[in-house]
């Protein structure tokens, strides 16, 4: 593919990007109301399952095809010092990932999903496994407190690598929701950058400790990120320069994936910080995906809190998760599927013969 063929999907991606469907909304609201339970009994798994119907325009929807992408890359920051770990853990969790090894695989399975794993720019080599999507954009992304991350024409290629793998996993086992996952050492690093910049929230305020870095090591990334973000000053509502100045290849694959299933009517479920980043780059791209988009949970990253704000979500679980891989996701997943089911097969009133609440007679004194 060349760069005018990934330019041209990424526009007509974004062109094909529609608003919530306020007919499927208002049927859903409705029968919501005849269910056999008290109105707003069900909590926010009703207003779940609404904008669900609004996403793929099904009053009733049905989440069956589930799959978790967890795209993996490497960051060339780690030069400076930003992880407790070394690059060569990102290829071998790929291997874990792909053995069924690692926490997203147990959740993933709990939630009924597929998993499937991407080299988006692991700098080692990853296993030849037909299990394997092996993009290999390139062995990692450069330095960005030297030079951008990637070239313009590289972030496009990621974004539009990912609008493909979307579209491929739908059309061969079909796709009802997606979550986002990743894996790439050094990645909060480049994740912290985005997310400072879009926000406007401080660096060191939306800075976490990633791997478990110490206080020394936090202060230099903090450094790291502000004397990157002195150097490239990107526009904050430009996604590809902000992707290709501080971004990660596997980040801008999962951007592709949010944009794609925004224009598919596909629910995408965010993970944690670095899947957050990557819908800001979505975000920053074409406004409208995030109608699309559905908050898993809070990280404990703080800049996770400041991007959910940003992109107007509220996440549907706070369990002190901060592990990546699409781990908060995938019990995202669960919560999106209980919520269709409950308003796809609980009975109306009238199905079950129960008398609704006007209907009551009080008892006698």
């Amino acid at each position: 593919m060349t760069y005018d063929d990934d330019r041209s999907l990424l526009n007509a991606t974004i062109e094909a990007i529609r608003p919530p469907n306020d007919t499927a909304i208002a049927a859903s609201r409705e029968r919501q109301g005849q269910l056999t339970k008290p109105p707003g009994s069900l909590g926010r798994l009703e207003a779940l399952a609404e904008r669900i119907a609004g996403i793929t325009g099904q009053p009733r929807p049905h989440l069956d095809q589930r799959l978790v992408i967890v795209a993996a890359g490497d960051h060339g920051v780690t030069a400076q010092g930003v992880s407790a770990f070394p690059a060569e853990v990102t290829a071998q969790m790929v291997g874990n990932f792909l053995h069924g090894g690692a926490a997203i695989n147990v959740l993933a399975a709990h939630a009924g999903a597929r998993v499937r794993v991407v080299d988006a720019g692991v700098a080692a080599e990853t296993p030849l496994d037909p299990r394997l999507v092996r993009l290999r954009l390139a062995p990692g992304t450069e330095d960005f407190t030297q030079t951008r991350a990637m070239t313009q024409e590289l972030a496009t290629t990621a974004i539009a690598e990912g609008i493909r793998l979307f579209n491929s996993e739908r059309a061969t086992d079909g796709v009802d929701i997606v979550a986002c996952g990743e894996m790439g050492i050094g990645n909060t690093t480049s994740a912290a950058a985005i997310i400072a910049t879009v926000t406007g929230h401080p660096v060191r305020t939306v800075t976490g400790r990633g791997t478990g870095i110490d206080d020394e090591h936090f202060e230099a990334k903090v450094d790291v990120i502000e004397r990157a973000l002195a150097l490239h000053r990107p526009d904050r509502t430009d996604g590809l320069e902000l992707l290709s100045c501080i971004g990660g290849l596997e980040i801008g694959v999962l951007a592709g994936v949010y944009l794609a299933a925004a224009a598919a009517g596909v629910p995408v479920v965010i993970d944690g910080v670095i899947s957050s980043a990557a819908a800001l780059i979505a975000e920053a791209t074409a406004p409208a995906s995030t109608a699309a988009m559905l908050a898993s949970h809070l990280s404990v990253e703080p800049g996770h809190i400041a991007a959910l704000q940003h992109l107007h979500l509220e996440p549907l679980l706070d369990l002190g998760l901060r592990l990546g891989e699409g781990t908060g996701a995938a019990l995202g997943i669960t919560l999106c599927v209980a919520a269709c089911r409950l308003l796809d097969e609980m009975a109306t009133f009238a199905e079950a013969g129960v008398s609704e609440s006007d209907e009551v007679v009080p008892p006698e004194s």
